[in-house]
């Protein structure tokens, strides 16, 4: 199994996932970290969310807080579910 996880953080701007590039457009999936943040940086997660909509053609984002979800629930059942997918081979 090979898979590509690609991490941008609120700091880099809420048009970050808008402007596309190759990791944010085609990685297997999009994490967008330090989501607790985006209010001090003037960064809007429901722009981020819908931008990277637009552009990853249906691949999963997963807006994550590390600060709020020390375990990042959803990135692991992600890849918990890749490899399940993988098993099944």
């Amino acid at each position: 199994m090979d898979v590509q996880i690609f991490v941008v953080d609120v700091a880099g701007g809420d048009k970050v996932p808008r402007k596309g590039g190759p990791g944010v457009t085609y990685s297997d999936l999009l994490v967008v970290n330090k989501t607790d943040l985006a209010p001090l940086v003037g960064a809007d997660l429901q722009v981020m969310s819908r931008d990277a909509d637009a552009v990853r053609a249906g691949r999963p984002t997963v807006l994550q807080s590390l600060t709020e979800d020390p375990a990042a629930t959803a990135v692991l059942a992600w890849v918990r579910a890749q490899l399940a997918a993988a098993d099944a081979l």
